[in-house]
């Protein structure tokens, strides 16, 4: 079977007051079908960068995003996105604003009541008609998360989408995520920082090193079976030792060298980019 999303030696350079920053450096990973995946590693390891250039936000310096056998050019309806923000338009009910995403992308169907079902989806029937200010955070993600369905995406992409919430409501939400996904079997690639967030939800996690020039440390395969609940994954005998693998990893094996040269075209492409 092939890969559906095939990241093929990403590296990505900025331009800074202090010169060219290699954020991440030859990452490369395959994503299967309906498969679950989070990319884990400490905050400035480059995650958000990935996942922006797998969306199409950002173009890789060198190396690509490859989805079935092309080369990711720019966004693409097929690619929805839930930030860490809601960013719902405040002047438009959770009904509109999950409205609004299906007419911009085309849809030909009856708005409101496909809206209602991907609100229903996402666990927050009830919200349809109030405006963003009166929701809780919570709340304002889930019509984030059913604004993105209503797109009928074939990969899901989520920047840490709950990582402003509190404790309770992040886990009610990484619920809804995990049945969401049951549901629908999109392919899910998900950053977070949350070691038990990816072991609960993930069926396997990219693990990255510190940055600069972050690249992937390891791959993990979750050893729980699915269906699974929270208590299954915090009952399952293999849990606290891939949680061990996982944190030994982010405190002694993310950390590497950066004392080698750049070489070859990245070296070209960064002496360019210093030139200008």
């Amino acid at each position: 079977m092939n890969p559906p999303l095939e990241l093929t030696g990403l590296t990505k350079v900025f331009e800074t007051p202090t010169g060219p920053f290699v954020a991440v450096k030859d990452v490369s990973a395959t994503v299967m079908p309906g498969e679950f995946v989070c990319i884990l590693g400490h905050s400035g390891c480059g995650k958000s960068t990935v996942l922006s250039i797998i969306a199409g936000l950002e173009v890789a310096t060198l190396g690509g995003v490859v989805i079935d056998g092309r080369e990711v050019q720019g966004p693409g309806a097929e690619r929805a996105v839930v930030f860490q923000a809601p960013c719902l338009l405040p002047w438009l009910t959770a009904r509109e604003n999950v409205t609004l995403a299906m007419r911009r992308g085309s849809r030909r169907r009856a708005w409101p009541e496909s809206a209602d079902r991907y609100l229903e989806l996402a666990g927050v029937a009830d919200a349809g008609d109030q405006l963003p200010a009166t929701l809780s955070l919570g709340t304002q993600q889930c019509v984030s998360l059913a604004r993105a369905l209503s797109l009928e995406p074939r990969f899901l992409l989520l920047d840490e989408p709950f990582a402003q919430l509190d404790s309770l409501t992040r886990f009610e939400l990484q619920d809804t995520l995990l049945r969401v996904w049951e549901e629908t079997k999109l392919v899910v690639v998900m950053v977070t920082h949350d070691v038990d967030e990816a072991l609960y939800l993930a069926d396997r996690l990219i693990l990255m090193t510190d940055g600069p020039e972050a690249t992937v440390g390891d791959v993990m395969t979750t050893p729980f079976p699915r269906p699974r609940t929270r208590a299954d994954v915090l009952d399952h005998p293999e849990y606290y030792a891939a949680r061990k693998h996982v944190i030994d990893f982010l405190e002694f094996n993310a950390h590497q060298s950066r004392s080698s040269p750049i070489d070859g075209v990245l070296h070209d492409r960064v002496a360019t980019m210093a030139g200008r």
